[in-house]
């Protein structure tokens, strides 16, 4: 079978890495396209992933359809002499156009309700569209649900072990608290119009938690001078063993949240926007949601007042994912099977239990 795969997004990297290699290995072959966003070419690379790149993007109206039509024709160039079977992304509009041009199957996943004109961009383009049990949005006959989230393609327990050695990348004694702080750019279509953290807030953090934490900032936008300090210097494939051991993570970024619900690591997230995922994430107390910079100092110092606060937030994680799947496991069947697997999971709903 041959595969067409687009990276739009660092975390993009992460939900597909582990499917790639699991495929590559049972012969398939692969065609990655990523955009040069932030880290996601860098992750690639030291995944030992080739890649062909599509550009940074752009800005605007007339930028981003300027970027889709010039996209479009990127892809459409390259697969056609690949002569593919079958393409996949996060809902790339992309991905899923080109597929339509060559009438070829595409499958979106996505978490993601609010990304409105990416959703209007691709889903009437695609074939399928799989997505957690728990999101909002209803896509009807081509829609599939699976019990989990997106982040257990890469931190499901098969394929992630937390790496304690992250203490000396650091530059902290093994035993020393740290919080995680992450600021986001607001670049995103999805983000016009929202806001997170205000720049009152963020050194009201800094200086009262680092009285008693030591801080590292995480930042899609180069830091004001005030917080160079504080920029956290790590590989971008060793964040994930930054944020499990990590005593805090406060932060606008939705994906980092989800992250750290998945790693048992208490999480503040600030931004106005929401998803079905975050709200199931609350709900089951892994993470706490905030509209505003208003409580967010006060939440965090009563979540690190908790007593046992570890085993609390390790107890909670463990009940979030009580019925979770292993989400790289069932998309390398549904793949193999296209399309007869949609028939398998709508006749028999229990059937994904077997990827637990």
């Amino acid at each position: 079978m041959k595969i067409v795969i687009d990276i739009g997004h660092p975390a993009h990297v992460h939900y597909f890495r582990n499917f790639i290699k699991i495929m590559e290995k049972k012969g398939h072959t692969l065609l990655v396209f990523a955009r040069d966003k932030e880290v996601s070419q860098n992750l690639l690379n030291q995944y030992d992933i080739p890649y062909v790149s599509r550009g940074k993007g752009s800005s605007g109206f007339f930028g981003k359809l300027t970027y889709l039509i010039k996209t479009d024709f990127i892809l459409l160039f390259k697969a056609l002499p690949f002569k593919p079977d079958i393409f996949l992304s996060f809902s790339s509009p992309y991905a899923a156009q080109v597929a339509w041009l060559l009438r070829k199957p595409h499958i979106a996943f996505t978490d993601t309700e609010h990304a409105k004109i990416e959703n209007i961009a691709s889903i009437p383009f695609s074939s399928t569209v799989i997505t957690p049990q728990c999101f909002l949005k209803d896509f009807g006959k081509k829609h599939i649900r699976f019990n989990g989230f997106l982040e257990l393609f890469y931190l499901h327990k098969n394929y992630f072990t937390s790496n304690k050695d992250i203490f000396k990348l650091l530059n902290i004694k093994d035993d020393e608290n740290y919080i995680i702080l992450r600021f986001v750019s607001w670049g995103a279509s999805h983000d016009i119009g929202h806001s997170g953290l205000n720049d009152e807030t963020k050194r009201e953090l800094v200086e009262e938690l680092s009285k008693d934490y030591k801080i590292f900032i995480s930042s899609e936008t180069e830091l004001p001078k005030e917080f160079i300090q504080y920029k956290l210097n790590i590989s971008p494939e060793k964040m994930h063993d930054v944020l499990d051991n990590a005593h805090l993570f406060i932060g606008e970024g939705a994906t980092m949240a989800s992250e750290c619900a998945m790693l048992g690591t208490p999480a503040i997230y600030v931004n106005t926007l929401s998803a079905g995922t975050l709200i199931a994430q609350e709900d089951s107390g892994s993470i706490f949601s905030f509209n505003t910079s208003v409580g967010v100092l006060k939440k965090a110092i009563e979540i690190l007042e908790t007593p046992n606060l570890e085993k609390v937030f390790e107890e909670n994680s463990r009940n979030l994912l009580h019925d979770s799947i292993d989400v790289t496991a069932f998309a390398v069947w549904f793949v193999e099977n296209y399309p007869k697997s949609i028939d398998t999971i709508k006749d028999n709903p229990d059937f994904q239990s077997r990827f637990k």
